[in-house]
């Protein structure tokens, strides 16, 4: 199956969640998931392959432990959200780490729009990152989960009334400098209330 039909029947049926797709059958990854040939050779049927091979892994590894100042329950049931991608993609930002987008149901039909300007969340909207690393060397392992959640108008003023969280592999929260590691980054996009989209071609349509 090729990339072009691949992206079709995905969003045809709606079915691309990492959590009920059964593993992508392919020649380019081998029993831990790494890649078996360049970084720069994959495709993103490769990248689908990786995705799943690691999926349940990642969901375990984010859900162990404490999750303190971070809502568990977003950790825990994210992949119950609505899918924004039908694949990951790199899209260069977030460490050059693939990435798989869901968003929560107050946010889903505004942000599925991709609107480029006149943006505005709902209060409540989550959005949740998925990501992966693959090296030069092929090998493959999970990255962070990274979160959005549109505040209250005010409760933010920094960060535009986002709060940004983000949980490692091992399901520790992690505490970056949300201004310098988050903020200044989502500035760029202002006119969709600071959202960065899936790649174009793997976003997933709105029903």
């Amino acid at each position: 199956m090729n990339r072009t039909i691949l992206i079709a029947a995905i969003a045809t049926t709606g079915l691309f969640a990492a959590a009920t797709m059964p593993q992508a059958a392919n020649d380019h990854i081998d029993g831990d998931c790494n890649l078996t040939i360049p970084r720069d050779d994959m495709t993103n049927r490769d990248a689908h392959a990786v995705y799943t091979c690691l999926s349940k892994g990642m969901t375990k590894g984010y859900n162990t432990g404490d999750k303190r100042w971070i809502p568990a329950d977003f950790v825990a049931d994210y992949r119950e959200w609505t899918a924004a991608s039908t694949l990951p993609a790199d899209p260069g930002v977030h460490g050059e780490r693939f990435l798989f987008t869901y968003v929560n149901d107050i946010g889903a039909d505004e942000y599925m729009k991709y609107a480029d300007e006149d943006v505005a969340m709902p209060v409540g909207s989550v959005i949740a990152k998925e990501s992966f690393f693959v090296g030069e060397n092929g090998k493959a392992k999970p990255g962070p989960l990274f979160l959005m959640q549109k505040a209250d108008k005010g409760a933010s003023p920094r960060t535009n009334d986002w709060y940004y969280m983000a949980v490692a592999p091992n399901g520790t929260p992690m505490a970056p400098n949300v201004f310098k590691a988050c903020n200044e980054c989502h500035e760029a996009y202002a006119d969709s209330d600071y959202m960065a989209y899936p790649e174009e071609d793997v976003r997933r349509p709105a029903k």
